[in-house]
């Protein structure tokens, strides 16, 4: 089938955020929508193993069919839906939806578990809300001390990286991050200071930047008498990690601890400082320890007194496109629209209400990311699963377990826009609208609702998720209502989120239209919305921040003698997630065609390997052979693999934060060895 001809152009905006600016994702974008691969009809598995062009109608019947014969034989929960931080508002609410009520499961999550769960966790524990920053991203251009721990903004964002200019000014940029990335380099020249601790140390380090800003009488002592529930705590969990212990532990001489403290506190309002920032990205949190090592950055901006202070605070730079209301309206394992519980009685009353189900027909809290696709296919697990905006065999970690898994299902179901390596293994696969082809909205990492509009016809028989959720609800007998129209799902958002933590009620297309910057919670028509938390209470029930203590502890997978070096894996400026869409793009696969390996000079001279040549790296879960990049960008005893690419994450770990069930993507044992090109040629 001939694609149509796609006549989009991207140009540039002024928008408070990125200032007009994209990075080359953003340019390139329109290419995505006509790349010669595009998914334009409904393809069904055949007799023959072969995926074939079909109708609608045939595709959703096929799966119908078996989804009703699955649950009749082994229940309701025999049936998973695994989501995406792609969708949008609309489709990720109509998602958690048709999960809990056409299908009744509750095995349903999404791969915003893989990104900011563990944030998500630390700041709900201790604030009671969840909203990526609680402030405006401008708030940070009159910063002057940023401390950015484990985000490389330069490559993931670069537009953001103007509103740190100001704490580059001031001399006030820290940068935690083992390798010598594109921000840490933005602190040269005096423009801060980059602490490049060792892999899996993050929280070891931020206790210790803690201990110098409490035992140098740096601390606001006043605002955590009055805005904290328990001073004490802070003061006892950090007394033991003094600067000289954290060197050992992260490799940061004290010195530098004892000054990036100090530069921090400078900054902070209760010095007369023109206000700090503390921000964590994948690269604190992606960790089996990760909501701890988040409750530490928190527990730092407490101590110096920035959560609700106009200029400063704690956030989370968020990872995927609608990252932020991906996970608000009930997507989540264990939540409802709004940001709600699904084990609370009253809202699940009260969206049962809105869905006109009874409270007591909803599922209650299902599985998370990983320990859904672990039971996928075993006795008493789903046999069926339902992928929605996620490319599973790219993205999850332990690959060979996900490949096993996935392959033991009676029935895989992929909506997706290309044929991603998930898709390709699927039984039924609908092509699926994207960016420039629906309408909708989504919630940036400020909490700001955005509007999305349709720009031209999707191809083919393209169609929206929601005409999926629609078909299959019909064809379940499902009797609740399953609009096509993203507008009407929207105002049903409104209603089913009223009240709730993340409450929309009073935001309005024809509000966003009209050029209104809504952010929630805005509870009513007439409200403007609140671009800053906590600025009187927070969301505890005493409005005091709960001061959590946490403790330092080894990654999961640490090293040993057959696998001496870290491996931390991580994003490029030219691909995005799982490369599905961005490798299709080629200027920028042009750009970066393949995975490779980052390692140390010293390293590469101890195992024979030159610059581009070959390396192989084994786990205990999996190997990959790729190309060496020899630099002095990474510790000597850290390899860093960019995760785009199919393959890598065979290497990496499963292990799960006790809370936030986050996977430790980012640092396991690796052994490392030269190979020689014949070796993979044979």
């Amino acid at each position: 089938m001939t694609l149509q001809s796609v006549p989009v152009t991207v140009t540039p905006r002024e928008f408070p955020t990125n200032r007009g600016g994209l990075c080359r994702k953003g340019w390139t974008s329109a290419a995505v929508l006509s790349t010669p691969d595009r998914l334009t009809m409904p393809l069904v598995r055949d007799a023959g193993g072969v995926l074939v062009e079909t109708t609608w109608d045939h595709a959703l019947d096929v799966v119908a069919d078996k989804i009703k014969a699955l649950q009749a034989s082994y229940g309701n929960d025999s049936v998973a839906v695994f989501g995406g931080g792609g969708l949008t508002n609309e489709k990720a609410y109509a998602l958690g939806k048709f999960a809990r009520v056409a299908l009744r499961t509750a095995n349903v999550d999404y791969n915003g578990r893989f990104c900011m769960s563990s944030a998500a966790a630390a700041t709900n524990r201790s604030f009671g809300i969840d909203r990526g920053l609680p402030f405006p991203l401008t708030d940070l251009g009159g910063a002057g001390a940023i401390l950015l721990v484990g985000s490389n903004l330069a490559e993931t964002m670069p537009p953001a990286v103007a509103h740190l200019e100001g704490a580059r000014t001031a001399g006030g940029l820290l940068v935690v991050d083992p390798r010598r990335t594109a921000t840490a380099q933005l602190t040269e020249d005096a423009a801060g200071i980059h602490l490049q601790a060792t892999p899996g140390s993050d929280l070891a380090l931020v206790l210790a930047l803690t201990h110098v800003v409490l035992q140098e009488g740096l601390a606001d002592t006043a605002y955590l008498r009055e805005r904290t529930d328990d001073p004490d705590v802070l003061y006892r969990s950090t007394a033991a990690w003094w600067p000289e212990r954290a060197e050992r532990v992260t490799g940061v001489p004290a010195g530098v601890i004892r000054q990036a403290a100090r530069v921090l506190a400078a900054a902070a309002p209760v010095h007369g400082g023109a206000g700090a920032f503390v921000l964590t990205g994948r690269g604190a949190e992606q960790h089996s320890k990760g909501t701890d090592t988040v409750t530490a950055c928190i527990n730092l901006a407490l101590a110096l007194g920035l959560p609700g202070r106009v200029g400063s605070g704690y956030g989370c730079i968020t990872g995927q496109g609608n990252g932020q209301g991906g996970r608000e309206h009930g997507q989540k394992a264990d939540q409802l629209p709004g940001y709600r519980s699904i084990a609370d009685p009253a809202a699940r009353k009260h969206v049962a209400g809105v869905w006109g189900v009874d409270p007591a027909s909803l599922p209650g809290p299902g599985k998370s990311a990983v320990e859904l696709i672990d039971a996928l296919g075993t006795d008493g697990g789903p046999k069926a699963l339902l992928v929605h905006g996620s490319n599973l065999l790219v993205s999850a970690p332990r690959l060979a377990s996900v490949r096993e898994r996935l392959a033991s299902l009676e029935l895989l179901v992929v909506a997706d826009v290309v044929p991603s390596e998930t898709a390709l293994m699927a039984d039924v696969v609908f092509p699926v609208t994207q960016w420039a082809e629906e309408d909708g909205t989504m919630t940036s990492l400020e909490g700001r609702v955005l509007r999305r509009r349709a720009a031209v016809t999707p191809p083919g028989e393209v169609r929206s998720d929601l005409a999926v959720f629609a078909g299959l609800a019909a064809r379940l007998g499902c009797s609740a209502a399953f609009s096509l129209d993203p507008f009407e799902v929207f105002e049903e958002l409104r209603l089913a989120s009223a009240g709730g933590i993340a409450d929309y009620s009073g935001i309005s297309w024809s509000r966003l239209d009209a050029g209104g910057a809504l952010y929630w919670p805005v509870p009513a028509d007439d409200h403007p919305g609140t671009p800053r938390l906590f600025a009187d209470r927070f969301g505890t029930p005493d409005g005091r921040a709960r001061v959590i203590a946490v403790e330092h502890r080894a990654v999961a997978d640490d090293l040993r003698a057959d696998a001496p070096l870290y491996l931390v894996t991580g994003r490029l400026l030219q691909h995005y997630q799982s490369g599905a869409q961005t490798r299709r793009v080629p200027e920028l696969l042009e750009a970066e065609p393949e995975v490779f390996a980052e390692i140390h000079p010293r390293v590469a001279a101890a195992l024979g390997v030159a610059d581009g040549g070959l390396l192989r790296l084994r786990t205990a879960r999996g190997s990959l052979v790729c190309p060496a990049r020899v630099t002095t960008d990474v510790r000597p005893d850290t390899i860093f693999v960019p995760f785009h690419f199919p393959g890598v994450n065979d290497l990496t770990n499963d292990a799960l934060d006790p809370i936030s069930r986050m996977p430790e993507f980012k640092a396991c044992a690796v052994e490392a060895t030269a190979v020689v090109r014949a070796e993979v040629s044979a």
